[in-house]
């Protein structure tokens, strides 16, 4: 019977996600997060950043390395895994790492924000790809009753 090994975590990137295969093909994505804890001591505000390295596989390794960045924040639920080796030196070595099952997106970076809202406000001259993006978005909007309605960012999306 197996123990229980489970975890749920918050957090940002701390760089962009590495993709890689292994010998058989099976694509293989590592990320490390960064997860913050606010506390009060006495009247002032800490914050303690403890980061945790994150390995996900298949097709979920295929859309982390598409859809993540540096920063992003991310969601994930999975089990501890612990990586055990000998070194050059002969000195035994471990490492523990989270093996994702479930990985969710966050809010975006305000900087990817800010961008887009400068390439939808025409401040940035945008490709046609935008602004296809962005005419189909307007059409739908339109076709809605009662005029268009602001978008809202869509819920995260599991994978």
């Amino acid at each position: 019977m197996n123990n229980l090994n489970s975890i749920l975590i918050d957090g940002n990137l701390t760089a962009d996600p590495e993709l890689k295969e292994t010998s058989k093909g099976t694509p293989v994505c590592n990320f490390r997060l960064a997860a913050n804890r606010f506390y009060r001591q006495g009247d002032e505000m800490q914050k303690e950043v403890s980061y945790f390295d994150v390995e996900t596989w298949a097709q979920s390794a295929e859309r982390c390395s598409r859809e993540l960045g540096k920063g992003r924040n991310v969601r994930v639920v999975g089990r501890l895994k612990q990586d055990r080796w000998t070194d050059d030196e002969g000195q035994g070595r471990s490492r523990i790492k989270i093996v994702a099952d479930h990985v969710e997106l966050g809010p975006r970076p305000k900087s990817e924000v800010q961008a887009e809202e400068k390439i939808v406000s025409g401040e940035v001259a945008g490709s046609e790809f935008v602004a296809a993006a962005i005419t189909v978005d307007t059409e739908v909007n339109t076709k809605k009753k009662g005029g268009a309605k602001k978008q809202e960012e869509p819920l995260p999306m599991p994978f």
